[in-house]
């Protein structure tokens, strides 16, 4: 039996969802909800879904017969149309960033507890076979590390919304470097010391470079460097990273396999070390192994990556950060739930 699938939004991520549920074998996309019939009808027509139209969630989910919804709204729309779906029965779905306020993400958290049902975030990013073979390599090649450091330097000319946005990068892209360095070394963020500033030359209106200073369990210091104006010489979208933990030292570009230096004999001016070249599998890649993850956690009953309890966590690293850069003071991070 295929499972019956409620689209909420049919705009551009909208559409890529669209695309990955249907080519999902036990999937069937039987409802597309957008406060714009219009434009739901219009996505409908051009990516072949064949469904019921409404710019009602609530009709959508009294006449589809779903199993399932997929939030891809706007964020501030996310709490609202989560909480429904949830109050209704219905696991949900939904794209990043979980909420626009930490409130908000709670009262999301809430009511997946109150209602017993799967509320899963799309981190997807960390489907990449390379970011998990990273991940493997720090623990069996550096060990549990105390220094984490990240940059993300990309010069994006995206024009629209983002352009006149308070925080482009550290609202828009960073929840996906700070999920990954929680990811990464399995320890969660305790307090960040953040700065945002623009460039002379940006194109943005808003402060479109971060550096932040994160303290996570452990002892684990993460460092975060990124702007979304500088031209030329561009790391990856996933990052440039370094582990540094007591068996050695872990890198990965983004882009080529994860490569690692391990100790073998320390002592001496240098400790000698071996190179340790990482073992990437082939994984479902970005919202298609959201979806194979949240399906089979339906199936098994297990808890996903990205699950709401979780995911808050990263969420909270952003609103953290923001408020440090708004106060010019270290803050203690809180999650509350």
């Amino acid at each position: 039996m295929k499972r019956r699938a409620i689209l909420v939004g049919a705009g551009g991520m909208g559409r890529a969802w669209a695309r990955n549920l249907l080519k999902h074998p036990s999937v069937e996309i039987a409802a597309w909800v957008d406060t714009s019939l219009e434009t739901a009808q219009k996505a409908a027509e051009e990516e072949g879904v064949s469904a019921l139209l409404t710019d009602d969630l609530g009709r959508a989910i009294a006449e589809a017969g779903a199993h399932f919804v997929v939030d891809v709204t706007p964020p501030e729309a996310h709490c609202a149309t989560t909480v429904q779906a949830l109050e209704a029965g219905l696991p949900v779905l939904g794209e990043k960033p979980m909420a626009s306020s930490m409130d908000e993400a709670r009262r999301m958290v809430a009511a997946s507890r109150k209602a017993g049902k799967l509320y899963m975030v799309s981190q997807s990013r960390r489907y990449h076979g390379q970011l998990q073979a990273y991940k493997r390599l720090i623990a069996d090649s550096a060990g549990a590390p105390e220094i984490l450091n990240s940059d993300f330097y990309i010069g994006a000319h995206f024009g629209g919304f983002r352009d006149e946005m308070d925080s482009p990068l550290l609202l828009d892209m960073a929840i996906h470097t700070f999920d990954a360095a929680r990811y990464l070394t399995d320890r969660d963020a305790v307090a960040v010391y953040c700065e945002e500033f623009n460039p002379s030359w940006s194109w943005y209106a808003g402060k479109a470079c971060t550096v932040a200073l994160f303290e996570m369990g452990g002892g684990l210091r993460y460092t975060y460097r990124g702007s979304w104006c500088a031209e030329g010489c561009h790391t990856s979208w996933e990052s440039d990273w370094r582990a540094v933990g007591p068996k050695g030292t872990a890198v990965w570009d983004g882009s080529r396999p994860p490569r690692a230096e391990h100790v073998v004999a320390p002592g001496g001016f240098h400790s000698i070390t071996e190179n340790v070249q990482a073992d990437v599998e082939d994984v479902a890649f970005g919202i298609e192994g959201s979806l194979a993850e949240f399906l089979h956690a339906l199936d098994a009953g297990s808890t996903p990556n990205g699950e709401c309890g979780d995911n808050i966590k990263s969420l909270a690293m952003v609103f953290g950060a923001q408020e440090s850069a708004a106060t010019g003071r270290r803050v203690r991070i809180e999650i509350g739930v």
